[in-house]
């Protein structure tokens, strides 16, 4: 996560379930976080994941851990100035709604949207409960311009997909207002921010020649239309020789080069209200 580099905390974020986890980590951050999880527990079933109410019980876990060691009060104060950062809602949008249509059978997307951000924000309660003071929640990013979308509903000169798109603004605006109507439920103390990662990746996607770019409609590995996460490596045919000339690493994801391009904007934008 790049997010610790770029603060200068440490150089990598180890996960909570690491077993060769240190004291030290504890104090300086780790991740909860596992691939394919959703505020839909639909998501995470899929993706065969434990859902996003694992997380939270391990942060419970977590915080009793760091209590054991500085003590009740120090703990309060530790956890109140500790940053968390949330960042769902992907998986949700483009694989079980639309992609695997799971929900969309089911739901039409103004419906499906309030229900993961009613989730969200009983989160984010749930972890201000156990003492988190300073949440930063982001949004969903440009969906309808990853390599897949593009591949899956974007034609066939694979443009980014308006439907896809529209629905990440939706939520967006959605989960921007559910966060803000928490503000009268938190202390005056408390930092519940919304992150807007849809608007920076759309700029280096659209522009990604200016960021030193060569490609932004595919991933680097394999065919870079649709593949992604274990199914996509360096073995994989046809994968680019250098990442770095891609704005996406496969048919989901940015590429290393792209995250910390948009960790460094968004840090620079948002970390000053988290403080």
């Amino acid at each position: 996560f790049w997010a610790v580099e770029e603060l200068g905390i440490k150089d990598t974020l180890p996960a909570y379930k690491d077993p060769n986890l240190t004291p030290e980590d504890l104090l300086t951050g780790v991740c909860f976080a596992a691939g394919g999880v959703g505020y839909d527990d639909l998501s995470s079933k899929t993706a065969s994941v434990p859902p996003l109410s694992e997380q939270l019980r391990e942060f419970k876990e977590y915080a009793n851990r760091v209590k054991a060691m500085l003590g009740e009060e120090a703990t309060a104060k530790f956890l109140a100035n500790s940053v968390v950062l949330i960042v769902l809602s992907s998986n949700d949008i483009a694989n079980t709604y639309f992609n695997s249509r799971l929900r969309e059978l089911q739901y039409d997307f103004p419906t499906y949207a309030d229900i993961l951000v009613k989730t969200a924000t009983k989160f984010v309660m749930d972890l201000y409960t156990v003492g988190s003071r300073r949440i930063g929640v982001f949004g969903a990013p440009p969906l309808g311009c990853i390599p897949s979308s593009r591949t899956v509903a974007g034609g066939l000169e694979r443009k980014c997909s308006d439907k896809y798109n529209q629905a990440s603004q939706f939520f967006n605006s959605k989960l921007s207002a559910g966060l803000n109507s928490l503000k009268g439920n938190l202390d005056a103390s408390a930092r519940v921010v919304y992150i807007d990662v849809y608007n920076p990746l759309l700029d280096v996607i659209n522009n990604y020649q200016s960021y030193g770019f060569e490609v932004a409609n595919k991933g680097c590995c394999g065919t870079g239309t649709i593949e992604a996460s274990v199914s996509c490596n360096k073995y994989s045919p046809f994968t680019c020789p250098d990442a770095s000339k891609y704005v996406f690493w496969d048919g989901y994801h940015p590429s290393e080069k792209a995250y910390k391009l948009l960790v460094s904007r968004v840090l620079t934008k948002y970390v000053p209200e988290l403080m």
